[in-house]
């Protein structure tokens, strides 16, 4: 498996490693460490039968910089203006983060390339476009190819913040040379049938089954809140598109409860600023990203959910969403957006109330619907409890062994 961050918080790639080594596998996992945040070890056991590689550090870059400087040394030695001349350019060009960040990126796919071609697996397994190229240099360029396997967990050709023209270009064409693809959900099946003529299977990002109390902290003591105060949740990453500013707006027309961010983002210090101008830090409150491990615990004394993505990209639009399946997990009512996945579950199993994403007046109201019916309230708690075993991993992981058995037999080969 080639995944393109750290796997600290990667809930999606960790079911599906842990499901193929419960069935006897031996997943290797090869991501990277990120730069600005906390080194993990380079190698990782999960399991048995479940090892993680992280690859490139900050390490690359001093070696770089070290070859540079012995560069311009040796052309001064030596006499050679040209030597000093394009080493130091060069030195100068990385002193600018846009070239630094470019190069980061090219040491890291170079050195995941050379790792995962050392590797002879019976598959290789490409989480998203950013491991596609990498793996398939690993399957496809030998004597001996190998099945490639790719895990598509976004729509690339509309997504937030990427180029979708450039990333439709790359993900044609290597898309031809994948064995099998895999996609979150129906809808994005039938998208991707309509561009390029097959239908991919799909593999919903449901939560593992877990039926015990994990609380590790009072959320009520460690905002300062009143014990019967509802918390409204957003968990996840806070960043542009996801419909968090209407949030912060609509956070001021809620009756009862106080708005709560956990998670990290692009868009985190912008809500803070928002926060602090509308003079609401009494309504709205933030916690940074909490471990995988203990995110149901917090999950879980949420009142509310929130899932208000917002129709910037068809990636959106055609979300399943896992945080959707984390709320029903917890036992925790969601406000949701009206598009088709989402809606299929929130409206389908009565688990929420669905409104329009785009408008605070709209999320207000159907907060407010909410918290002022207990005897709603209670009914759609009764809903959830109904249904939780129906969004669960235990029974998703059987599709991702059968798509493995389909391409090449089982764990043993037969």
């Amino acid at each position: 498996m080639l995944l393109f961050n750290n796997f600290a918080n990667d809930a999606r790639v960790c079911k599906e490693g842990k499901a193929l080594a419960d069935a006897g596998y031996h997943v290797d996992l090869i991501c990277v460490q990120e730069i600005g945040k906390t080194m993990l070890p380079r190698n990782e056991l999960i399991q048995p039968g479940f090892q993680v590689t992280r690859i490139g550090s900050v390490k690359r870059m001093v070696w770089v910089l070290f070859i540079l400087v012995a560069l311009i040394t040796l052309g001064l030695v030596t006499k050679m203006p040209f030597i000093t001349v394009l080493s130091g350019l060069a030195l100068l060009m990385l002193a600018v983060p846009k070239v630094r960040r470019l190069l980061q990126m090219a040491l890291l796919i170079a050195e995941m390339t050379c790792v995962a071609r050392s590797r002879n697996p019976d598959f290789y397994h490409a989480h998203d476009l950013n491991t596609l190229p990498q793996a398939h240099i690993a399957a496809k360029c030998r004597l001996k190819q190998k099945p490639l396997i790719y895990d598509s967990h976004e729509v690339q050709t509309s997504r937030e913040g990427y180029h979708g023209v450039m990333h439709g270009f790359i993900e044609a064409i290597y898309i031809k040379t994948v064995d099998f693809m895999i996609v979150e959900n129906d809808t994005r099946a039938k998208y991707n049938e309509k561009i390029y003529g097959f239908l991919p299977g799909v593999l919903h990002n449901y939560p593992e089954h877990d039926a015990t109390s994990t609380k590790v902290i009072s959320l009520h003591e460690k905002l300062n809140l009143q014990k019967d105060e509802p918390i409204l949740l957003y968990q996840g990453v806070i960043n542009p598109g996801r419909g968090l500013e209407k949030l912060v707006a609509a956070a001021p027309l809620f009756n009862k409860g106080t708005l709560v961010f956990i998670g990290n983002g692009r868009q985190k210090a912008v809500l803070e600023t928002l926060v602090a101008k509308l003079d609401l830090h009494h309504k709205v409150k933030f916690i940074p990203q909490v471990p995988l491990a203990d995110l149901k615990s917090y999950t879980e004394q949420a009142y509310l959910g929130f899932q208000v993505l917002n129709n910037t990209c068809f990636n959106h639009y055609s979300a399943s969403s896992n945080k959707l399946f984390e709320y029903i997990a917890a036992n925790v009512p969601v406000i949701a957006c009206d598009f088709p996945e989402i809606k299929k579950v929130v409206q389908g199993d009565n688990v929420g109330l669905c409104v329009d994403s785009h408008d605070p007046i709209a999320i207000a109201k159907g907060v407010n619907t909410i918290v002022e019916n207990p005897q709603h309230y209670a009914q759609l708690k009764t809903n959830i409890t109904a249904i939780q075993e129906k969004y669960i991993w235990d029974n998703e992981k059987y599709r991702l062994l059968g798509y493995y058995k389909k391409l090449g037999g089982g764990p043993d080969g037969k």
